[in-house]
């Protein structure tokens, strides 16, 4: 019996290897484990938004700068139509964004394609829209890796070897744990070394397809390593080690040119 179980565990692990997006022009196309369907990863995603909206709208303190509300969605209208790159399913998946004012130096998109933006990203480091293009477009860059899930995965994995496999078939309380997980490994937990380089490759590559010049990635991270100075902002305290990945987004700016020349023409 314990050998048809783990015979079946296996089964299921394997079936669970894949990879979430196309490679695009950067190449990034690491074998990933996505256990979780994506179905029930963004249900849970869109619980947790809409319970982050309700506390922030309450407090006053969803959308207070239209100017700043528009300029953001202007910046995301270009960058969604790039996503087709990665993923062809992206471009039409329900996006939504808002502002929430916090002096936070933040900004996430979860799971499916819901997005927000700390204030204090804004009046903090003082972004151009290049640069605002780029911070956003890194936060995409996860949602559409699925790095959520892959991280869930992981953390149902741990609870499969004790409860067995009807976790996944909505037995137990892993299925019941999963909209806290999705929150934490959102707003508590740091992304793998891993997972933050895949976002700044494919989040480098989307702001060039959509007409936004590939230095400013390069310029903010300048900019957010000026502003810890003050104190660590959110964003950089989940986001290590600035000067190696602003040395690895130099090295990356060249292959992406073209594709930023090109949106420009």
């Amino acid at each position: 019996m314990r050998t048809l179980a783990a015979w079946a565990l296996a089964s299921v692990l394997l079936a669970a290897c894949g990879t979430a997006t196309e490679p695009g022009a950067v190449g990034v196309k690491r074998p990933q484990f996505l256990l979780v369907p994506s179905e029930q990863v963004n249900q849970s995603a869109e619980k947790a938004y809409q319970q982050v909206l309700a506390e922030a709208k309450a407090k006053g303190a969803l959308d207070r700068d239209p100017a700043q509300v528009q300029r953001m969605k202007t910046i995301i209208g270009r960058l969604i139509p790039q996503t087709a790159a990665f993923r062809k399913d992206a471009p039409a998946w329900q996006w939504e964004a808002h502002l929430l004012s916090s002096p936070e130096v933040n900004a996430w998109c979860m799971p499916g394609g819901k997005i927000a933006v700390y204030s204090g990203l804004i009046e903090k480091i003082q972004p151009a829209d290049a640069e605002l293009a780029a911070v956003i477009g890194h936060e995409i860059a996860h949602a559409l890796r699925e790095h959520s899930r892959e991280r869930v995965s992981r953390a149902m994995t741990q609870q499969i070897a004790l409860a067995g496999v009807a976790v996944l078939t909505g037995a137990g309380e892993g299925v019941q744990n999963m909209a806290n997980t999705v929150a934490a490994v959102t707003f508590q937990l740091p992304h793998s070394r891993e997972q933050e380089s895949e976002a700044d490759t494919i989040g480098l590559e989307l702001m060039a397809r959509a007409g936004f010049d590939p230095n400013a990635a390069v310029s903010v991270w300048k900019k957010m390593i000026a502003a810890e100075q003050g104190g660590t902002p959110q964003f950089l305290s989940t986001h290590p080690s600035p000067q190696s990945r602003i040395q690895d987004l130099q090295a990356l700016v060249p292959k992406v040119t073209p594709l930023y020349q090109r949106a420009k023409s």
